[in-house]
């Protein structure tokens, strides 16, 4: 039998465990009878209204300092307002003993379409198994909430998220706040206990089943992420703001850096910076990095994600949870995960079979990049590039359109139109990468080649002989101004002069007869995320055009975090389109020396150009089907943005349809897919006139809200 010093310490150890809190719907209950708003209690608790909420729904529990000192407020207010026990029901009067009876439907429903009306409680089923290294955690329904999963209280889930891979549970990502929660995708709330960095990497790989399985089955598992809110930050000792605003990294001899390396982690060669990536060696071909996104040092740019500051951290988890979902993990910006996506979905390496060893070894995945970098021709490459020293045979210029029409060209007709309209191509980028050829390997230089539209490459060839309408813009430059003698053009550009009757005669060229649909699977994938979050804001593809004018004028109001989504997809097919030929960095750099970029297999400004090349095209046809077919000529283009003089505010005054009702084929058509078109803007065509005669592109201010379009050049 146990000593009385023995219960003694017994006793002691059990008054010193951590208080134990009414239920949350009972803490919510004490606090309204006590008249204090979650607002006010957030302030005296010195924590946030959305915390609050938290604790009151079963999302999340305070720990300490705070958990003592709300258990004494519930306490006390427990004491002043007690439950008031619930009046016996009165037992029902016996029911008709009828067949009608029986099935007779009550007159008032309390659940909902989906759910059945509550029922009197049964047994809680036996918590189903959780693997030791993950926590509890529980998806997120509106109220009645589950209960709430810590480490020290483990809870059953109730009604999860579908789970993909069971290595995962919890989905790619997790947003941290600064009471030590982390919001993940679908609603899972976990409990992350860490106070600095090493330990939030630990708890990450540990205990947090954060990550992503890969998405091609060459390639590699997606690192989970964890995104740092500014609370957080201070909470493990970074600074809310990075003092070095050049380099954006942490300065050397931080104490969180000395933290990372005495726990024996390592950092990328970037550092510290907005996007960290800390990592150990693997382990038995296991990956040990966790990707961690700093939000106050601006990991989100607002310009790709517009609305994310002040986000609250569920709300920052859904969002970026939806781009994870349906895009990629986030990497870096959405330039950097546009590159990375190309690479997930085309890995450069595969194993294969060593018939003289008997083994397997790393070999080239077909279709893909390779691990090798490859430099450009020098035409292709930008002028610093060291190919491009001393060279004097002309570059490749294949960018995105910037023309005017010249003012004079104007008929008196068109002058006196009311309205100025522009379009907009949805992601004509993204429209130009489907079914696109390109070099797969380095280029061969040849002279006098026989053209072949199937082979990517550039072009020494002459095309100031074809003839265009001077009320179009030439299709073979980006000023739209007819070519005067011979340059360098890519495939696609050289295929549409011969698709226009030119008989094409190149003098030499650079080919690369290795070639393939490499952006087929980057095409597909942020098709479907485009079209997807499209749909989440109302616009689908099965609207009428009218309908679909009618859903633009306010989607990105039906859901601002999924507008959002949207910005950012569009914004990946930019930047990682512009990442293809990354510029050098630096006020240090001299032309002629290398940059870091060039040593990435994905480092081609040959697929960028003929991206760019095949857009141009796709534009320019469209405007010449649009003027045989209207007799309508463009006032201006500005990459995807095309202006046309209007009888009237709508693209339905001067869009061709058949007698049916239907577009007609090959000209610009209404919709939410990519290639297709939206309203980008509407103004007074005298206001257009006047633009172009000062020399302005009305397509770059034909928004009229304050954002003039920049050049979509891919950078």
């Amino acid at each position: 039998m146990a000593t009385q010093e023995e219960l003694f310490a017994s006793v002691d150890a059990l008054l010193e465990e951590e208080p134990q809190l009414p239920p949350p719907a009972e803490r919510a209950r004490l606090r309204e009878e006590a008249g204090v708003t979650q607002a006010r209690l957030a302030k005296v608790l010195e924590t946030t209204p959305q915390t609050v909420k938290n604790w009151e729904n079963g999302r999340s529990e305070p720990r300490p300092p705070r958990l003592e000192a709300y258990q004494r407020l519930l306490e006390g207010w427990a004491a002043k307002f007690p439950k008031t026990a619930p009046t016996a029901p009165v037992a029902p009067a016996p029911a008709p003993a009828t067949a009608a009876a029986a099935v007779s439907v009550p007159e008032t429903f309390t659940g909902t379409p989906q759910e059945p009306a509550p029922a009197p409680e049964a047994p809680a089923p036996a918590p189903a198994a959780v693997p030791a290294a993950v926590p509890a955690a529980v998806a997120q329904p509106e109220p009645p909430a589950p209960p709430r999963a810590t480490s020290r209280r483990p809870a059953r889930k109730t009604a999860p998220a579908p789970v993909v891979d069971a290595r995962f549970p919890h989905g790619p990502l997790a947003v941290l706040d600064g009471d030590g929660t982390a919001y993940g995708v679908g609603g899972i709330v976990l409990d992350c206990p860490a106070a600095t960095v090493p330990e939030l990497v630990e708890w990450t790989l540990r205990e947090s089943g954060l990550g992503a399985p890969r998405l091609h089955r060459h390639g590699k598992d997606a690192d989970p992420l964890v995104v740092v809110t500014r609370e957080a930050a201070v909470r493990l000792g970074l600074p809310e703001r990075l003092e070095d605003r050049r380099a954006l990294r942490l300065e050397d001899g931080h104490p969180v850096l000395k933290q990372i390396s005495r726990a024996k982690w390592q950092l990328t060669r970037r550092g510290f910076g907005p996007w960290a990536r800390v990592y150990r060696p693997a382990k038995g071909g296991e990956r040990q990095c966790v990707q961690l996104a700093v939000v106050p040092w601006d990991a989100l740019d607002a310009r790709a994600w517009p609305g994310i500051e002040g986000m609250e951290p569920a709300e920052l988890a859904r969002v970026l949870g939806a781009y994870a979902t349906g895009v990629i993990t986030p990497r870096g910006s959405t330039a950097v995960s546009g590159l990375e996506l190309m690479t997930a979905l085309r890995p450069p390496t595969r194993a294969v079979r060593d018939s003289a060893a008997g083994g397997w070894v790393s070999g080239r995945n077909p279709g893909s990049l390779g691990t090798a970098p490859v430099d450009p021709a020098p035409p292709e490459a930008p002028a610093e590039h060291p190919v491009a020293q001393g060279w004097e045979g002309g570059f490749l210029d294949e960018e995105a359109y910037q023309w005017v029409r010249d003012v004079d060209l104007l008929t008196g007709e068109e002058a006196s139109l009311p309205w100025a309209v522009g379009l907009d191509v949805n992601t004509a980028f993204l429209s130009a990468a489907a079914r696109l050829t390109v070099g797969l390997s380095g280029p061969e230089h040849v002279v006098r080649p026989v053209f072949d539209p199937k082979v990517p490459g550039c072009w020494l060839v002459d095309l100031s002989a074809v003839e265009v309408d001077p009320r179009l813009p030439s299709p073979f430059t980006p000023s739209g101004v007819r070519p005067t003698g011979p340059a360098w053009y890519e495939t696609r550009t050289v295929a549409y002069a011969q698709e226009l009757g030119h008989d094409v005669a190149p003098v030499e060229a650079y080919l690369r007869y290795d070639s393939g649909a490499y952006l087929d699977p980057w095409h597909d994938r942020l098709k479907a995320a485009y079209v997807g979050v499209m749909a989440d804001l109302g616009v689908t593809s099965d609207l009428t055009d009218t309908q679909f004018l009618a859903a633009m004028e306010g989607h990105k109001n039906v859901d601002p975090g999924m507008a959002a989504v949207l910005a950012a997809v569009k914004a990946t097919v930019k930047g990682g389109v512009g990442k293809l030929r990354e510029r050098p960095q630096g006020r240090h750099y001299r032309d002629g020396e290398r940059w870091p970029a060039l040593e990435r297999p994905t480092w081609r400004p040959d697929i960028r150009a003929a991206v760019i090349s095949k857009a141009r095209v796709n534009m320019h046809r469209k405007l010449r089907n649009m003027a045989a077919a209207t007799g309508l000529y463009p006032l201006a283009v500005l990459s995807d943005c095309v202006v046309y003089p209007s009888p009237g505010r709508s693209p339905l005054d001067f869009l061709p349809y058949s007698a049916s009702g239907k577009p007609l084929p090959g000209v610009f058509r209404l919709g939410a897919t990519p290639g297709l078109v939206k309203v980008e803007g509407v103004q007074e065509m005298a206001w257009a006139v006047d633009l172009m005669e000062q020399g302005h592109n009305p397509a770059r201010h034909i928004k009229g809200d304050g954002h003039d379009a920049t050049l979509d050049e891919g950078e």
